[in-house]
């Protein structure tokens, strides 16, 4: 395996990208070449604070000789910039959602394998230690309850709740239950943006499993929490903390006299994590990636699901405001 360091450059530094910046910056085997932003001042910030550099747009990092690159633009650029970065040998971490449409995605998905590139998408919350220890343990579950909630903030407000939080739920659940999601209903209102602020979807997979989904940036309290049921079993994650419960029930108890059990032995397990930054998991997981000329855990073909899914969450949304006359959820107002 070559162990030269992998270039690597960051295109967009407002909040999420800062992060890559402070990440790569201190990631053994990588080597920061450098930041692009159309805001210079706020490049040169940036650049200065993690001991890099500003290159000077798009077009100059075909000059650096970058091997991988993070994007961390609006939504509505991804594309065509993803596209351009493929096309010129670079592999590719977009953050999510992966595009701003599915043929859009469809055309970075395309654009990858043209050019035998590594495509990532950034659903950070698959690198949550929480996250890929639950992976063990899951067993035909039937029902789940999800609530990510948060205050408001001025960042991503170019695109409605579903596409900006729920989409990681999305993502995650499609992870978990590897089945279609044959039925869904959704509800959802502008609060404080003219977008959708808080959102609440019904999912019902093919295997009979329900999923309740909330999600909102207009809380006054930060949650992020998700809970299934499958048989005499309860699982909890708390996303922020890195927390995994299990709940079982042990029907195979006994009383001290060799008896069963007149009531069932309810088991609590705290399931072993290594708690760790999920961004910092995320692009060491793509250097492997870039490295190895493996598939990444996140591909294009996984992005495209989550934004699929998210794309009837908002159909659910327009269809139900439509059908209750909300005047404020028109369809050209949505995404």
């Amino acid at each position: 395996m070559n162990e030269k360091p992998i270039r690597v450059a960051v295109v967009g530094v407002g909040e999420f990208g800062r992060n890559h910046v402070r990440v790569w910056a201190e990631m053994e085997g990588v080597e920061l070449v450098g930041v692009v932003d159309i805001n210079a001042s706020r490049a040169a910030q940036v650049a200065a604070e993690f001991t890099t550099r500003v290159i000077r747009d798009i077009d100059a990092l075909k000059m650096e000789k970058i091997d991988a690159v993070s994007i961390a633009v609006p939504t509505k650029e991804h594309s065509s910039l993803g596209c351009r970065l493929l096309d010129w040998g670079m592999d590719v971490l977009v953050e999510k959602p992966i595009a701003s449409s599915v043929g859009e995605a469809n055309g970075l998905i395309a654009s990858a394998q043209r050019a035998s590139r590594i495509l990532q998408v950034g659903h950070l919350e698959r690198f949550n230690p929480a996250v890929t220890a639950v992976k063990k343990i899951v067993a035909n579950p039937m029902f789940f309850e999800v609530h990510r909630l948060g205050v408001f903030t001025p960042r991503s407000l170019d695109i409605d709740v579903v596409y900006d939080i729920m989409i990681h739920d999305l993502d995650i659940l499609l992870s978990l239950m590897d089945s279609p999601v044959t039925d869904l209903k959704a509800v959802g209102i502008p609060v404080i943006t003219d977008k959708v602020d808080i959102a609440h979807a019904r999912l019902e997979f093919a295997t009979g499993a329900v999923a309740n989904l909330t999600a909102s940036r207009v809380s006054t309290e930060r949650v992020r929490k998700m809970r299934f049921f499958q048989a005499h079993e309860y699982v909890s994650i708390d996303f922020t903390r890195q927390d995994l419960l299990r709940v079982r029930v042990d029907q195979a108890a006994a009383e001290p006299n060799g008896q069963p059990a007149a009531l069932p032995q309810i088991n609590f397990e705290k399931v072993p994590t290594v708690p760790e930054e999920p961004l910092r998991a995320e692009l060491r997981a793509f250097v492997h990636a870039v490295r190895t000329r493996r598939p990444p855990r996140v591909d294009g073909a996984a992005g495209r699901a989550a934004l699929e899914l998210a794309d009837r969450v908002m159909a659910g949304i327009q269809e139900h405001a439509r059908r209750v006359k909300l005047d404020a959820l028109s369809p050209q107002e949505t995404k």
